[in-house]
């Protein structure tokens, strides 16, 4: 299979702590890739190299061929807004706009037409089952509707690579599970890329691989 992610000889400190030491693995493409670790591990750090919202002191990272840690910020721009996309913990929603709004954030930063922008919208929020939502904010949805609203955020653009960190870390279990449920539905209808970091074991056996990273290692697979 193609490799989507290739991350080789990656390290990066701050002061006398070191985030990350000299991390090396692939992800293929149409893989569902969950990042464990204790917190402090070094996954969120891991995450936001692939992302270029950070560089690295060595190392390199590969997304679908283009060298990120070689990417201006200009170009690190275009990579967030067009092959990789973000899932957060927090949602990241913004409160005053609808979740149809929230979903076409990133439609109105490419300018597609407002009917394409439209039928994508709706066809994403029918993908994580808020259809009937559409037009309510933020604070009129669960924690597990805003989460849907934001993974649906985060396809808008039909990125090649998806990086959720802790995307269950504020739900509670039921919840998580439909959640966690979405998403690996999601990267196999979509044909999208996940690199998820958890905590929960049920993302682990619905993951197509593991790693594991400690003390800014990888540990194991």
């Amino acid at each position: 299979m193609t490799s989507m992610l290739g991350i080789q000889g990656l390290s990066k400190s701050y002061g006398d702590v070191h985030a990350l030491r000299d991390i090396s693995f692939d992800v293929e493409a149409g893989t569902m890739v969950a990042l464990v670790g204790r917190s402090g591990s070094g996954k969120t750090t891991l995450l936001n190299m692939v992302g270029g919202l950070d560089s690295p002191d060595t190392g390199t990272v590969l997304v679908d061929g283009t060298d990120v840690t070689g990417l201006n910020e200009a170009g690190r721009s275009r990579l967030r807004r067009d092959t990789v996309s973000y899932v957060f913990q927090t949602f990241g929603l913004v409160p005053v706009l609808t979740a149809a709004e929230n979903v076409g954030i990133p439609l109105r930063m490419r300018r597609t037409p407002r009917e394409e922008r439209e039928q994508r919208v709706a066809t994403l929020l029918d993908l994580v089952g808020l259809a009937g939502h559409a037009q309510q904010r933020p604070d009129e949805l669960s924690g597990g509707q805003q989460q849907r609203v934001a993974i649906a955020r985060a396809l808008a653009s039909s990125p090649r690579l998806l990086v959720a960190d802790e995307p269950t870390g504020q739900l509670d279990a039921e919840t998580g599970l439909s959640v966690m449920a979405l998403l690996r539905g999601v990267v196999e209808s979509e044909g999208v890329t996940a690199l998820i970091s958890t905590h929960d074991p049920v993302m682990m056996r619905l993951a197509d691989r593991v790693v594991r990273i400690s003390d800014g290692r990888v540990a194991a697979e």
